[in-house]
């Protein structure tokens, strides 16, 4: 396979996570032969391997790693090397404690597990340059790297943001760049209210410990900050690769609903997006809205298709930027991958079951048919050591063959070609949105994530692919934009979307849409703000329902219950075409349709696909309604149709085996 074959794959391909420093060197070769004899062509190494690599300060070991390389290499198999920084070692830790991070609770985050250091911290900027410019300088010219990941898992175990030292520090600056006097964020974050006005900007400390409820505009500013710390760390290092190794591609493994920062802002620079899959411990943590133990169970040993769907669409727009909002011209890049697949039990999640006989595969497909070019499982051999020896491989601990293993030898990756994802749907996705959002909830249950999943779970329930695109992209390709939870606006962002409706998109937006000016604060002159015209709608009421309380909702669609949130809406020029009835909000209006544009005020999953599929004929966009656990998906020419139950399912002409899926041409 050419550098060529790995930048524009014709078809699937499929790789590993392997870690050579775990196991005896006489091991290398065989496991580099048995990972190609199984069909895979790409193997990720040395993301965790700084203390092999550098066990002293500036005393590299690199042999080690040059005969595992060989091994690989040897076998037929492309590397994805991993810069080190994601486990700063022992010896750097003790000289330099300072480089630790903080925790909400303004504790310091010690040594003796992963992701302790501080992005803005000067020493471990150096040491990254450093280690970073080693590695490159050893291997980016090497004929067995194909490609780059950046450190590991950015945000994972809550590490975006340091609440302390460096990041701390460096704070006061950022906002002093950004407002340029303090009686402006004085103004911009209401600071009048409660006597929180500053004289000074090194009198501001992060948003944490506060007697009561933090000021929203002081986490939303404190978030930025983070997040532009992780994009300039990040951007240190590309510019060190992309000069030391050309011709390599670099990408960065993100995570399953990550939201401590903006990964479009640090997507930039990147020749695509990776992300790591495991659906059956995201079930547990990120269940749908309302979801509660029958479709946990329901979907224990499959995960559930939307939540795992979600995520792909989301890393597949970073691959090409966002929608424009990302890459910096370099050509068409590889697209998406899945860097870590789940192949067995995980073991981080409160309970962690086997997966269902075909989930690999299923996984596998689906990935594909939402634009991942590469699936990477993870890993090659379950952990004999330290804190994942719970977690499954493709091999057992004894190196015998686990079940997943067998299910990749079986894929025929000439099945899944490249090629595109056709979607005419695109949703809105903001991450400072969500940081606003889950920062004053005022429903318990109701998140930005909880919003987003509902409005995206019934588009994929009438069969329509989706492209996750920026808030701020444009978005006039496409024939329907569903903005479901984007609660802050600018008179910019409004005059975009306006723009769009006005060309021919329908908009279909959620509850709470800009609801908040940039800065935090809602509009004066009422909600939705620069978007009532465009809306022809004010805000009127909104409702936070406890879990014994329901809103009914009527309409052309029929009758139905809102649960957690329901709002209402003065009109302005908009028609109701749903109302409520009974309660407080009795007779005001819960949908509203102005020309393109219409809103929904009333959380409900069946409202929902009721307004979205009228919307969606109206605009052309074929609907199709899907049985409980059928998903549809189209990429290159062909439809990918799965059964995510774990029984036997009739669907039009096809009948499904349990946990399978179909390969078919487009009609």
């Amino acid at each position: 396979m050419t550098d060529a074959d790995a930048a524009a794959p014709p078809h699937l391909l499929l790789g590993s996570c392997d870690y050579p420093e775990h196991v005896p060197q006489d091991r290398w070769t065989r496991y580099a032969e048995q990972q190609r004899s199984a069909g895979l062509h790409f193997v990720r190494i040395a993301e965790f391997a700084w203390s092999r690599l550098e066990p002293e300060p500036g005393r590299y070991d690199w042999a080690w790693l040059d005969h595992a390389i060989e091994a690989y290499h040897g076998a037929g198999l492309k590397v994805v090397l991993c810069t080190l920084t994601a486990t700063p070692p022992a010896w750097l830790i003790r000289a330099h404690p300072e480089v630790l991070p903080y925790d909400e609770q303004g504790r310091v985050r010690e040594f003796g597990s992963r992701r302790h250091y501080d992005f803005a911290s000067p020493v471990y900027r150096e040491h990254s340059r450093r280690v970073t410019l080693a590695m490159a300088l050893r291997y980016g010219r090497h004929p067995a790297v194909v490609g780059w990941q950046t450190d590991n898992e950015f945000g994972c175990h809550a590490t975006s943001r340091s609440y302390g030292g460096a990041s701390a520090a460096a704070f006061p600056e950022w906002l002093r760049q950004r407002y340029t006097v303090v009686e402006r964020l004085n103004e911009a974050w209401g600071n009048v209210f409660w006597s929180m006005e500053y004289v000074s900007f090194d009198q501001i400390r992060p948003p944490i410990l506060t007697v009561t409820e933090l000021n929203p505009s002081h986490v939303l500013d404190y978030a930025r900050h983070c997040s532009s710390l992780i994009a300039d760390f990040q951007r240190e290092q590309v510019e060190i690769l992309r000069e030391m190794s050309p011709g390599r591609f670099i990408t960065h493994n993100f995570m399953i609903f990550e939201s401590g920062f903006d990964h479009y802002e640090v997507a930039r620079g990147l020749d695509f997006a990776s992300w790591d899959n495991y659906p059956l411990g995201m079930l547990e943590h990120f269940a749908p809205p309302g979801a509660g133990d029958d479709v946990k169970t329901r979907y224990a040993r499959t995960g559930h298709p939307d939540l795992i769907a979600l995520n792909h669409d989301i890393y597949r727009s970073l691959a090409s930027g966002g929608a424009g909002l990302g890459r910096e011209g370099r050509g068409t890049p590889p697209g998406m991958w899945v860097m870590e697949q789940q192949c067995g039990q995980v073991n981080w999640a409160p309970y962690n079951p086997l997966p269902a006989d075909g989930a690999v595969a299923l996984w596998t497909a689906q990935a594909w048919a939402h634009g991942a070019d590469v699936v990477s499982y993870f890993r090659w051999r379950a952990a004999t050591m330290a804190q994942e020896v719970m977690h499954s491989g493709l091999l057992r601990h004894d190196e015998t063959e686990d079940r997943g293993l067998a299910e990749v030898r079986a894929l025929d990756q000439s099945q899944f070609p490249a090629g595109d994802v056709p979607a005419r749907v695109a949703l809105l996705h903001d991450y400072e949105s969500l940081w606003l959002y889950d920062q004053q909830p005022h429903a318990a249950g109701m998140t930005y994530w909880a919003q987003v999943v509902a409005y995206y779970g019934a588009l994929r329930s009438l069969g329509v692919d989706v492209d996750i695109v920026h808030a701020d992209a444009d978005v006039s390709a496409y024939a329907v934009v569903v903005a479901p939870a984007i609660t802050l606006m600018s008179p910019e962002r409004a005059e975009r979307w306006t723009r769009a409706v006005q060309g021919g998109v329908k908009l279909v937006s959620g509850p709470r849409t800009a609801f908040r000016m940039p800065g935090g604060q809602t509009w004066a002159a009422g909600q939705p703000g620069p978007l009532s015209d465009l809306l022809g709608v004010k805000l009127l009421q909104f409702d936070s329902l406890r879990p014994t309380l329901t809103q009914d909702v009527s309409g052309p669609g029929g009758a139905f219950q809102a649960q957690t949130w329901a709002e209402s809406y003065r009109l302005e020029g908009a028609q109701a075409t749903y109302t409520y009835a009974g309660g407080p909000l009795d007779g005001h209006a819960a949908v509203a349709a102005h020309g393109n544009a219409t809103v929904i005020g009333a959380h409900s999953p069946d409202l929902l696909r009721a307004v979205l599929s009228d919307v969606l004929a109206g605009a052309g966009v074929e609907v199709t309604h899907l049985p409980e656990g059928v998903r549809i998906s189209r990429r290159a020419g062909r439809t990918l149709v799965q059964n995510w139950t774990t029984e036997r399912v009739t669907w039009q002409d096809h009948t499904l085996e349990p946990v399978s899926f179909e390969v078919l041409a487009h009609a």
